[in-house]
């Protein structure tokens, strides 16, 4: 799988874990030079908290465009260490 934002691949791997129809990616899988800090976070009632990061890819920045848990629950450890994407990201084969 392949994620891509502003026509830059920001994550690829053939190991993502999918939850709630959202590819979760390994971390390590993650271009870390695109992933930029946010304060936001959010709580979902069985996987727990999570928090963001904002996308930066050739000076555009698309605000908590990824997320992750941190400490997820028990019920979703298969997403710990693993980051998903949103808002215009674009996840295919």
């Amino acid at each position: 799988m392949r994620a891509m934002w502003n026509e830059k691949v920001i994550a690829e791997s053939d190991d993502t874990v999918v939850v709630e129809g959202n590819h979760y990616f390994p971390a390590d899988a993650v271009d870390a030079a695109v992933l930029r800090p946010s304060q936001t976070q959010s709580h979902c009632p069985w996987k727990g908290e999570a928090s963001y990061y904002s996308l930066e890819v050739d000076g555009k920045v698309n605000t908590d465009a990824a997320w992750y848990y941190p400490t997820p629950s028990d019920a979703a450890a298969e997403i710990k260490d693993r980051v998903a994407f949103w808002k215009g990201v674009t996840v295919s084969e």
